[in-house]
């Protein structure tokens, strides 16, 4: 700065006088600067008179400020700077030091529900913008400041790169500030909504509140803006909602996932998906315990079959008949079977082959011409 500027009476590059004042005496004896323009210092419009004049002596500071050359302290970005948002969120469950883990309301699966979760898909189901309330519940004290965050994300990989927004139709009806956000929490003045700058996916926090007393969990009410068949927003792809408990300084603590289907009819939807998806275990089940055998020969088959007829005529079953006249009708064929069967073992088969005698001498027959 000094080469820039320069200071009259003393040359650049020149050794100070006896190479042992301080530069706090050197800031007390020289105060006249060459020419520079006013708006080079930034000065104030009332001090361009003083500047005009040539009074240069009453802009500087009255006494050397010994901090005047010390750089501002560094800002660690643990404790005052948000860490930037991952472009693919993970969905994968963390409950953290704290134990976090999340409950929901139980309810069945009547048509008048309007909103259930299914443990065995892990999915919540829920009507629009209709209010689902959420346990939240930690082992040990969170820090000060602690917050929850919900966001949305596609679950399938062809879409996870994509935002999950509202449709367009119901961003017109919605008067809001936040009118694009899928995700809403109820209930809560508190509560605050953001779009990353980098990624532009959204979310929305909530402060975390203590337990109230009597209570081990905290209830957070989210609620869904758009069905999940809408065109133009989620388009029926499915949808995994990311509840995040974090530092005010954006530091997760811990971490919950759960799938989202927005409808209608959440009862009826829910009963259905968990029958389709019982079925489609079993199927795998079976599937698995199943060892083709190889093919066997026509001999072999015939000598299994006839074992297996053996076999099975060996097995008895017991069949339970309603009504006294068709039990005696069905006990009459019975015993007329087992007479049947006690006839064919009591006579042996005996194969007869029809050979011509072999005549004696070791002399053919003579065949005749009717032959």
């Amino acid at each position: 700065m000094m080469e820039g500027t320069g200071f009259e009476g003393l040359a650049l590059g020149q050794d100070l006088p006896d190479s042992q004042d301080s530069f706090a005496e050197l800031w007390g004896n020289v105060f006249v600067f060459s020419s520079v323009s006013p708006p080079l210092l930034n000065l104030p419009l009332a001090h361009h008179n003083v500047w005009q004049d040539g009074n240069m002596e009453a802009l500087l500071p009255e006494g050397f400020d010994e901090k005047l050359f010390e750089f501002p302290p560094e800002v660690s970005t643990a404790d005052g700077v948000t860490p930037p948002a991952s472009t693919v969120p993970v969905t994968s469950d963390h409950p953290g030091e704290f134990g976090f883990q999340l409950r929901f309301q139980k309810s069945g699966t009547a048509k008048s529900v309007t909103s259930t979760y299914s443990e065995i898909l892990n999915k919540l189901y829920c009507q629009l913008a209709k209010t689902s309330l959420i346990e939240v519940l930690v082992t040990k004290e969170l820090p000060t400041g602690a917050l929850l965050r919900a966001t949305a994300v596609y679950k399938k990989s062809d879409h996870v790169a994509e935002v999950v927004r509202r449709c367009p139709h119901h961003q017109k009806e919605d008067a809001a500030d936040h009118s694009s956000h899928l995700i809403r929490v109820e209930g809560s003045q508190r509560a605050q909504y953001f779009e990353d700058p980098n990624t532009k996916r959204q979310s929305v926090t909530v402060p975390y509140e203590l337990p109230q007393l009597g209570t081990e969990m905290t209830t957070i009410l989210l609620s869904f803006m758009c069905n999940s068949s809408c065109m133009g927003g989620m388009n029926r792809r499915p949808i995994l909602t990311i509840l995040t408990l974090e530092t005010p300084e954006g530091l997760v603590l811990g971490r919950r996932c759960f799938e989202v289907r927005v409808c209608a009819c959440p009862g009826r939807d829910r009963k259905s998906e968990e029958i389709k998806s019982k079925t489609q275990i079993g199927t795998k089940q079976t599937t698995k315990r199943k060892n083709p055998a190889p093919t066997p020969n026509t001999s072999e088959k015939k000598a299994k079959s006839a074992s297996s007829a053996e076999e099975e005529d060996k097995d008895v079953f017991v069949l339970r008949v309603r009504g006294r006249e068709r039990y005696e009708w069905l006990k009459k064929i019975h015993d007329g079977l087992e007479l049947l069967d006690r006839e064919r073992l009591s006579k042996p088969t005996v194969s007869v082959k029809h050979e011509a005698a072999a005549p004696s001498g070791g002399k053919r027959l003579l065949r005749s011409d009717s032959e």
